[in-house]
């Protein structure tokens, strides 16, 4: 019988098949986590270039503004301008639903061609503002000098004409004699006390406006997991159109008893509290959509809070700073105030473990600490309001015109148009504050 024969010691080692796509796949692996780091540092450069680009957007336009009209009136025409931004969350939260279908095309995900599209018409847009936007309103008769590369712009209608132009050159001298700026000037903003209340009233509305806006498909997620994409998309459109609607609605009467901004401010902001409240305690299992309504609550009470912030900041440091000061606390209080969006975008919804549990409990404490940076803010608009009522905000320095400002001293009118609109209307304050 022949016997078996074994053979004792080490196996050879052999690089068979097995081993070889093994290799490779860890190549692979080892290629695609280098893709993404290479991705995600892209995109980091790219959104860092993007704040610096459009940091001076919203504060230039607020500024933009006073140009042309009484900062006691430029709430109402910040919130038009401001009402942008809510059609545009409105409309890319539809259009984005459309652009989840494109998927594919052309070799391109739905997002790239969303980016793309918008990408294309802000270029657009922005080389037709060279043309469109006047730099600033001329006197009657002069005409804007064609120097460096304004000859080479087509040439831009006036901004006014006719009675119009000699009714707003009277009216707004301050305007059409500004002054020459120096850096004392500017130290002297950022050490005005107004400066600082106001900053703390931005960083909270805006913080919760951008924790909404990053999370609004988050959270209507917890209330229905069975929601898909483009649901979820069509979901977050009304909170941008309650937004929208706010602004319409208040901002008017904000400017028409604008010794009262505190007020129209703190209301709005007492209804974002009441929504993310709701959002967080209302509803049940069998029925969470009550959850939905507070989401709308906060839509619809963040609307008129940035406006009025930008309106006041300008209603405060016209008189006391002049353009520089309009233009450098609007600077400061919307770049420093939106640290508030870091806030909410890499510390909220992200933090917690408890929020990341399912069940109604989801969220709960990123939602209280909005809560929580939306009382700072009231908090602020009473304190601004009260050191304004007993320090005071008269001028730091006598102006070029008594057009300059709204008011010098405690109710007292002195820029043509609010005169003309207080005496024709008989707005000016509330009834439990009239003497």
């Amino acid at each position: 019988m022949e016997k078996s024969m074994t053979v004792e010691g080490p196996v050879p080692h052999v690089h068979g098949e097995d081993e070889r796509n093994q290799f490779s796949n860890e190549r692979d692996e080892e290629s695609q986590v280098v893709d993404v780091r290479r991705i995600e540092l892209v995109y980091s450069l790219l959104r860092l270039l993007l704040g610096i680009v459009i940091a001076g957007m919203w504060p230039g336009m607020a500024y933009y503004l006073t140009l042309f009209y009484p900062p006691s009136r430029t709430g109402k025409r910040i919130g038009q301008y401001f009402t942008a931004a809510q059609v545009s969350a409105a409309v890319v939260s539809l259009v984005s639903a459309g652009f989840q279908k494109m998927d594919g095309l052309g070799g391109l995900v739905g997002f790239q061609w969303m980016f793309l599209l918008y990408g294309l018409v802000g270029i657009i847009v922005g080389f037709s503002l060279l043309w469109w936007l006047p730099d600033r309103p001329l006197p009657p008769g002069e005409l804007p000098k064609r120097e460096g590369w304004h000859k080479w712009v087509p040439q831009s209608k006036p901004a006014l004409t006719g009675e119009d132009a000699q009714i707003h050159y009277e009216d707004l001298t301050r305007v059409y004699h500004r002054r020459r700026w120096e850096w004392r000037d500017l130290l002297a903003v950022f050490m005005d006390w107004r400066l600082w209340p106001l900053l703390l009233m931005y960083f909270g509305v805006v913080g919760v406006g951008i924790g909404v806006q990053n999370y609004a498909t988050v959270i209507i997620r917890g209330t229905d997991k069975t929601l898909t994409g483009v649901q979820l998309s069509l979901l977050a459109a009304p909170i941008w159109i309650m937004d929208l609607i706010a602004i319409l609605i208040v901002t008017p009467f904000s400017d028409r008893f604008h010794h009262h901004r505190a007020l129209f401010f703190s209301v709005p902001v007492c209804i974002q509290i009441a929504g993310l409240l709701m959002t967080t305690y209302a509803g049940s299992e069998r029925n969470p959509w009550p959850r939905y309504g507070g989401l709308l609550m906060v839509g619809f009470g963040l609307g008129p809070t940035v406006p009025i912030t930008m309106t006041w900041t300008n209603e405060v440091f016209q008189p006391r700073h002049g353009e520089v000061g309009v233009a450098a606390a609007s600077a400061v209080v919307s770049g420093l105030g939106n640290l508030g969006s870091i806030l909410t975008t890499y510390a909220l919804f992200t933090g917690w473990e408890s929020d990341a549990k399912p069940g109604r409990k989801q969220y709960r404490k990123s939602t209280l600490v909005m809560v929580g940076i939306l009382c700072l803010s009231i908090l602020s608009a009473a304190v601004m309001m009260l050191l304004l009522r007993f320090v005071g905000n008269g001028p730091r320095a006598k102006q070029v015109s008594s057009g300059s400002s709204t008011s010098e001293g405690e109710g007292v009118i002195v820029d043509g148009a609010a005169r003309r609109e207080l005496q024709e209307r008989g707005f000016g304050r509330l009834w439990w504050s009239r003497r």
